[in-house]
């Protein structure tokens, strides 16, 4: 289970470090195969190629005659990429995913359980103000019975 947010450094070429915590599950999961899409909220979404496969499925079985369905196959499927990690524990980004997330030197990584989310850091920031935003209006209401 991929959790918790790193801010990292894209190098000169648009490669990721994927943190030392993470390479091993990576390697587990998909030996090192990863695929990396853009995501409507203009992120990137970064998932070990086993499970994407199962999303990416479900999303061509939709009907492309159906716009909101076209509309996600063109850009989930649409700005795939198959990429792997190197021996030094890196992934490629994409200049056109580079251009569609607006990275820049500064981005995050942020776990989603089965996947990340690759953020550029203004777009993170932008997240967290939304977040904070919302304060007690974030967490549903039958959330009192957990033990938080």
């Amino acid at each position: 289970m991929f959790q918790g947010a790193a801010a990292l450094s894209l190098d000169a070429k648009g490669r990721l470090a994927i943190p030392a915590r993470h390479r091993d599950a990576l390697a587990a999961q998909g030996d090192g195969q990863l695929v990396l899409t853009a995501h409507p909220h203009r992120c990137l979404l970064i998932y070990p190629a086993p499970a994407w496969e199962p999303i990416r499925d479900k999303v061509l079985a939709g009907s492309s005659l159906e716009q909101h369905s076209a509309l996600l196959k063109r850009l989930l499927v649409g700005f795939a990429r198959d990429e792997e990690l190197d021996s030094a524990g890196r992934v490629l980004i994409a200049p056109e995913l580079r251009a569609f997330a607006q990275l820049d030197k500064q981005v995050h990584l942020v776990g989603q359980g089965n996947h990340f989310e690759l953020w550029s850091d203004a777009g993170w920031q932008k997240q967290q103000e939304q977040i904070f935003a919302l304060g007690d209006q974030l967490m549903p209401a039958n959330w009192d019975a957990l033990p938080l």
